[in-house]
């Protein structure tokens, strides 16, 4: 059985638009056309995608899933490995989930909280392999120790200023501001030295790569769902990233 490329768009809750750029990029092309130009799918398309689509919810990029797909030819060994990864990913939700609920049930009883218990499942370690093989070990190992050796008062009032940042780029996206504007472009200011206080990272090395290094932390923001979601969804990560694409356009050649 055959799927069109609308059947497959709504079976998969993706778009006719996405698949068509999976199919200009190499990603996905279509099992083959049929006489109406529609693009169709076969079952190992439909595997394929399973696969694509999966990789994506775990963050990884889409120039590093051409490179996965590319370096498995068992799709069955390799489904095997992304259930393995949903596992763990759901264990940590489970224990973040166990976590906030015994802190609800402490505070209505009037007890004394347990940090140890309250932030079970929030370890940043866990984004370890990713960091690494973004950016290299030295910057993994850098930032951590970094943020490890943050006294908790400091680190309550880093994730302060995140989540401020992240709500008015998400109050602008509301209110309809352009990239361009005043108000976006003070928020890309904002969003450049924020980036800048992250030890180990190119925008805190004075002789890193601050453009390309931020130009693809933009392109991230949109097509990772877990980057967007800090924005209020796709919509808001779009204006994130044309904002700091437009700041770093007018910027450019000047300190930063």
């Amino acid at each position: 059985m055959d799927w069109s490329i609308q059947e497959t768009a709504r079976m998969t809750g993706t778009t006719s638009r996405t698949l068509r750029h999976y199919d200009a990029i190499g990603l996905l092309p279509p099992t083959y056309i049929a006489d109406n130009g529609y693009r169709c799918y076969d079952e190992t398309g439909l595997v394929r995608l399973q696969r694509i689509l999966l990789l994506k919810e775990l963050g990884m990029p889409l120039n590093r899933i051409a490179e996965a797909l590319e370096g498995t030819s068992d799709p069955i060994a390799a489904l095997g490995d992304h259930v393995h990864s949903l596992g763990r990913e759901r264990a940590r939700i489970e224990r973040q989930i166990a976590a906030v609920t015994a802190t609800i049930a402490r505070l209505e009883a009037g007890e004394p909280l347990m940090a140890e218990e309250m932030f079970d499942g929030f370890d940043h370690r866990r984004h370890k392999q990713e960091v690494t093989q973004r950016w290299g070990r030295e910057a993994y190992e850098t930032s951590a120790h970094w943020w490890e050796s943050l006294p908790t008062t400091d680190k309550q009032s880093w994730k302060a200023t995140v989540e401020e940042l992240n709500q008015d780029w998400t109050n602008a996206a509301e209110a309809g501001a352009g990239p361009g504007s005043e108000r976006c472009q003070d928020l890309a200011r904002r969003h450049v030295e924020w980036l800048r206080d992250v030890p180990g990272t190119p925008a805190s090395d004075p002789s890193g790569n601050l453009d390309g290094y931020v130009r693809g932390l933009a392109d991230m923001y949109v097509s990772d769902p877990r980057f967007a979601a800090n924005y209020g969804g796709v919509e808001g990560a779009q204006l994130v990233r044309d904002s700091l694409d437009h700041y770093l356009d007018v910027n450019a050649g000047q300190p930063q």
